[in-house]
């Protein structure tokens, strides 16, 4: 039996204060096992260590207990196998789309393998694969929020990482540029390739309907301290475009994930279990 891509066993997360010395216990008894090729979505409340497990995996941090292992073996620090992705683009601003997308390469270890035609020419598909052929010399701040977080996905691919691990990537774009950028992120992905053929992405969001619409499987957490509450299978077919949305399957699962997150939501943002009607308010 082959070890799955990844696999997270008891996970336990705690942060200390530096000030006060107050222990915060982040994570408790985290398990997940991933496949390759898969498209996981982790969605929860604010507060419940998404990004936590997300920056254990891409070796930013450690845990303080537990078992984490990428293809059978220690995860003990970043590494080229895995590429991040955040919400603000993290471009450098002096540098050009081509130069952001190749920085990577040029400067990096992603790069070593290639020649310095080859490490153009590979610059060169991924902006074009992410829509962006003409704008290889416009700065940043010449390119729209889509745009820009385009040029960020064409970095992260062009690094030929293992694993995709993208926290709230689209969390800031308008609603129109967000649902047009998530079908674009699966056809980059490779959601019409045979699954042997794609990479393994891990991709955090609030949104649910977006998770439902991107992902294999839904991995719904609870918070104080964060654990994995349910992990559903979108039965969804694949390719997915926009007529998945008014698939009578596509709301029955927005619906599960946000009865199981609903009453943590409304108390992370200090209000009631459950919203009072305006009927109620009168009475």
């Amino acid at each position: 039996m082959t070890s799955p891509k990844l696999h997270l066993k008891g996970i336990t997360k705690s942060f200390v204060a530096p000030r006060t010395g107050q222990q915060t216990l982040a994570l408790a008894d985290v398990s997940l096992d991933i496949e390759d090729g898969e498209f996981i979505c982790i969605v929860g409340p604010s507060g419940c260590g998404k990004s936590t497990v997300l920056n254990l995996i891409a070796g930013l941090d450690t845990p303080s207990a537990g078992v984490l292992e990428k293809d059978g073996k220690p995860i003990t620090g970043p590494g080229a196998d895995r590429g991040v992705m955040f919400q603000d683009y993290a471009l450098m601003p002096w540098q050009t789309v081509q130069d952001n997308v190749g920085f990577g390469l040029r400067h990096g270890t992603p790069g070593k393998p290639f020649t310095p035609q080859q490490r153009e020419e590979r610059i060169r598909h991924f902006v074009e694969l992410v829509g962006l052929k003409g704008s290889e010399k416009k700065y940043p701040h010449q390119l729209s929020g889509g745009m820009r977080q385009r040029v960020a996905l064409a970095r992260l691919l062009a690094n030929g990482p293992d694993i995709l691990l993208m926290d709230e990537p689209l969390g800031a774009l308008d609603a129109q540029t967000r649902l047009i950028l998530q079908i674009e992120l699966l056809r980059i992905w490779g959601q019409t390739a045979p699954r042997s053929e794609r990479k393994t992405a891990i991709f955090i969001t609030h949104d649910i309907e977006e998770a439902v619409f991107l992902a294999d499987r839904v991995v719904v957490m609870s918070s104080h301290p964060g654990r994995v509450r349910a992990v559903l299978d979108i039965d969804l077919p694949r390719p997915r475009d926009e007529s998945v949305r008014a698939n009578p399957r596509f709301g029955q699962l927005s619906e599960q994930i946000w009865g199981l997150i609903r009453d943590e939501a409304y108390r992370a943002i200090g209000g009631a279990d459950e919203p009072r009607s305006e009927t109620a308010d009168a009475a």
